[in-house]
């Protein structure tokens, strides 16, 4: 189904192979502290290797502006990325030139390396082809295993796959062919539920969705301006006012598009955002003129869910309330279980992504029960957006 190039039947034994992974982890004093995406690459390094390449791995990891930054090195790395690929990891000081050579033409057939951290060279982010070209020189394929970072235009994920035979690696392979699924050739009818702070940081998103989905659930901050665009009170809630024209513009478009917007029919409501203050539920036509909306409330995540009943397909970005303080992340977590028991059913492929809406489902119990769950950040918003992300684009054909 995939119209850009995978590992499937790609002649790699003995051959050089560049592998681009984001390894860009959370780290506290020089140790990883979530292996999360070390663990979900180890697959694709682990073919390669048990094919008999010699896996050359590349990498970003933090913004050190073109220069060596020792608190940037990707060495505290090479531990967690051996045990999660079960053999041992060569680490180079360098991602090009002398030491880079030397620590390739010591592998041998199933070897792997990590060289260090391409951002270390401004020809990194400006993909320059003296710098394109160095990378080249380290591998006979290349292998693109970092859709999180397809959206940039880099030397390690556009340049290079121009130089080099190019094809997508299994985590890539497998996030294209759920967000394909998702938004490019989805079984309908389509849902979305979009949640977040700001209307103004996700126009493009929902410009783009409400002429692809069905239904669209809007939660979060973002829902106070679209409650306010159409004259409810909201009170002292976090919202962008002056976006109400805007608001009507993308209501005018979903309509013309026949796609559904739901908003809350009611609200949690507190004095301010703290954990342990007083709070009350209320219908969404009376919130109290000197409170804030923090949650949807219970009418609100069972109206949600009884459309989702009749949907195929769920695409999922931001959380519905204030998740990170309790107790608004009953409303969040309450319409993810919903999401999750469905999905566990086989009635709805249900695919996610985002850094608050991955840590919402986390905090909910239930990334592990969604069709497909997306670590990618600004790639996964991107492809929503309906952008076409170099990384991928370079892979077609």
């Amino acid at each position: 189904m995939a119209d850009y190039r995978t590992l499937d039947g790609a002649d790699i034994s003995g051959r050089r192979v560049l592998l681009r992974l984001d390894l860009n982890v959370p780290m506290k004093d020089g140790a990883v502290t979530d292996a999360t995406r070390i663990e979900r690459a180890a697959p694709t390094v682990a073919e390669l290797a048990d094919k008999g390449a010699k896996v050359v791995i590349v990498s970003h990891y933090g913004r050190p502006k073109g220069k060596p930054n020792a608190e940037m090195s990707l060495r505290p790395i090479v531990d967690p990325l051996a045990k999660a690929v079960g053999r041992p990891v060569a680490f180079a000081e360098d991602c090009i030139g002398d030491a880079a050579e030397r620590v390739v033409a010591g592998l041998a057939d199933g070897d792997v390396a990590l060289l260090e951290n391409l951002r270390f060279h401004p020809g990194e982010e400006a993909n320059d082809p003296d710098f394109v070209a160095a990378l080249a020189e380290l591998g006979d394929l290349y292998v693109n295993d970092a859709f999180s970072a397809a959206h940039r235009a880099h030397a390690s994920i556009d340049g290079i796959a121009r130089k080099l035979p190019a094809m997508a690696g299994r985590l890539m392979q497998a996030e294209l062919d759920a967000l394909t699924r998702a938004l490019e050739h989805p079984e309908r009818p389509v849902a979305a539920v979009v949640g977040g702070a700001k209307v103004s940081t996700k126009l493009d998103l929902l410009g783009n969705l409400v002429g692809r989905v069905d239904v669209l659930a809007i939660g979060g901050g973002m829902a106070n301006t679209f409650l306010h665009a159409g004259g409810v009170e909201i009170g002292k809630s976090l919202a962008e006012r002056d976006l109400s024209e805007t608001v009507k513009e993308i209501q005018a478009k979903a309509d013309s598009a026949g796609c559904d917007i739901l908003l809350a029919v009611d609200a949690v409501v507190a004095d301010t955002l703290a954990a342990g203050v007083a709070t009350e539920t209320v219908d969404i036509l009376d919130v109290p003129a000197d409170r804030m909306i923090l949650d949807v409330g219970p009418k609100t995540v069972a109206a949600i869910a009884k459309r989702l009943e009749s949907c195929k397909t769920l695409v999922w970005n931001g959380p519905m309330g204030a998740f990170e303080t309790e107790p608004f992340d009953a409303g969040t977590s309450a319409l993810a279980r919903a999401a999750a028991d469905l999905t566990d059913r086989g009635q709805i492929l249900s695919v996610a992504g985002g850094g608050d809406t991955v840590a919402a489902l986390a905090h909910a119990g239930v990334i592990d029960r969604f069709s497909y769950v997306s670590t990618a950040g600004g790639a996964f918003l991107e492809w929503l957006e309906g952008k076409d992300l170099p990384g991928v684009a370079v892979l077609k054909g």
